[in-house]
């Protein structure tokens, strides 16, 4: 795996490493090096010789630096000539190219590779609106009304369906903000879906919500949304097996009315429910009430069983171990 250094002048090193632990989980052999207002050259590179001594001799290295030019470069740039081989440099330092950074370590094995990779991401990574949000509606007015999960092949009433589970569901996941961080970066890639489902009767129904989880479509993936009857409809149609989903719920009610209308889940991952008046805390991300025990009590009646993680990396625990002890 290659190791990663994130520098930087004062402590946005260290902010951007929180922020991409609360997206992609904690990450190992990630160190941080910062300048500060009172230090000299001398000081710095004393910081990136003892971040390059907790790495494993002639590993790759790759130093993620917010400033091209700047002290933090300079000194990354005096090592980096001593080692072409094994280390290579980023600059411009954004979340965006830190979080495709993590998920590029699991195919990628060279630092320069990483680097050259992250160009164009870190780029795309910057948007604006409204230009950006009129862009979207422009290009995915279709998919943000009822558009099907995918082009289908044929005549759909022509279909005879199959009764048997033809979407390959990557994850089904209950997150009360469902397309966010987390699931955009750090759950993609690791379930490489080609579609992204958010399942919901509440969000069809909004045009401004729809529009904004389009936009917020991680690259190469397609979002869309729709009802709870429209993955229904098209569980079980043989023209929708080149599907690889992540389907998104916000409550556990949503997936029970999916279920009972024939949707067939194996498991189901618990990213949050939110927190309300009459829910207890479960976990630090997870609320629940009578109503959400009932529900998830049912659903393990159907053979479901539950994933409480807020991203991969993170342990997994079982939500009715959880129950016990809250």
């Amino acid at each position: 795996m290659v190791n990663f250094i994130i520098a930087s002048h004062g402590e946005f090193a260290a902010g951007i490493r929180q922020s991409g632990q609360m997206i992609f989980g904690e990450q190992e052999n990630v160190q941080v090096v910062t300048f500060m207002p009172n230090e000299g050259p001398e000081d710095l590179m004393k910081k990136f010789e003892d971040a390059l001594a907790t790495f494993e001799p002639n590993s790759q290295v790759l130093f993620l630096v917010d400033l091209w030019g700047g002290s933090p470069f300079n000194a990354a740039s005096r090592i980096q000539a001593l080692h072409e081989d094994q280390m290579a440099i980023i600059t411009g330092l954004n979340l965006p190219m830190l979080i495709e950074a993590y998920g590029a370590r699991f195919t990628m094995e060279t630092a320069a590779e990483i680097a050259h990779y992250l160009i164009p991401v870190a780029r795309d990574g910057v948007k604006s609106l409204p230009e950006a949000a009129e862009t979207v509606a422009a290009d995915t007015q279709v998919a943000a009304e009822d558009a099907p999960v995918v082009a289908p092949v044929g005549d759909i009433n022509e279909v005879k369906h199959s009764g048997e589970r033809t979407i390959d569901v990557r994850l089904a996941r209950i997150d009360s903000r469902l397309l966010h961080g987390q699931v955009a970066t750090a759950w993609t890639k690791s379930v490489q879906p080609n579609r992204i489902i958010v399942v919901s009767d509440g969000v069809a129904k909004d045009e401004l919500r729809k529009t904004l989880l389009v936009q917020a479509a991680p690259v190469g993936v397609k979002v869309s949304v729709v009802p709870i009857q429209k993955l229904i409809d098209v569980w079980d149609d043989p023209r929708f097996a080149a599907v690889k989903a992540i389907l998104l719920f916000e409550t556990p009610q949503d997936v029970a009315k999916a279920v009972e209308g024939g949707v067939k889940l194996d498991k189901v991952n618990i990213g949050s429910m939110s927190h309300s008046e009459g829910k207890r805390m479960v976990t630090n991300a997870v609320a629940v009430d009578d109503a959400d025990v009932k529900t998830l009590e049912y659903l393990r009646d159907q053979g479901i069983s539950f994933d409480v993680r807020k991203v991969p990396s993170d342990q997994s625990k079982d939500i009715f171990d959880l129950l016990k002890k809250s």
